[in-house]
């Protein structure tokens, strides 16, 4: 209406500038939310990575005992059908038990310290993409609000 009376209403430059100025501004920290939301999510895929190889090599250990125990198996009863009286079976049999046992004890302990690893390893990770991305937020969080003050003087 005050165009079709001659009149034209125009924004100020000044105006325009601070909005231009809060417009850079709010880019400029969800540029950096963004940025700290993806450090974040690399780091976690490197934990994801880190456990995927923790259980790859839990698993090849898992798989290296089970040969182990099949073959002392195989031998335990290639020696038992060796055996020329029932003394000397049930002698092979307790020997073959005490041994199978020791070697299983040396296994559980092998395989939990490999997971007493892999859940350090994950906590250590997580906490430090926590702790990057919760320092990326502030800062960006610090950087907007400095340049809202700035706009505002």
């Amino acid at each position: 209406m005050a165009e079709a009376q001659g009149m034209k209403y125009e924004v100020p430059v000044e105006m325009r500038d601070f909005a231009e100025k809060s417009v850079d501004q709010a880019r400029k920290a969800f540029d950096g939310f963004l940025g700290a939301a993806h450090k974040a999510v690399d780091t976690f895929e490197g934990s994801r990575t880190s456990m995927q190889t923790s259980a790859s090599d839990a698993t090849r250990k898992t798989l290296s005992y089970a040969e182990q125990n099949i073959s002392a198996a195989f031998d335990h009863a290639q020696r038992l059908v060796r055996a020329t009286d029932i003394q000397e079976a049930m002698k092979l049999q307790a020997e073959f038990a005490r041994t199978q046992f020791a070697a299983m004890q040396v296994q559980m302990k092998e395989l939990g310290e490999i997971a007493q690893t892999a859940a350090r390893s994950a906590t250590a990770q997580a906490q430090a993409a926590a702790t990057d991305a919760a320092a990326a937020t502030r800062s960006a969080a610090d950087k907007a609000t400095t340049a809202f003050r700035q706009n505002q003087e």
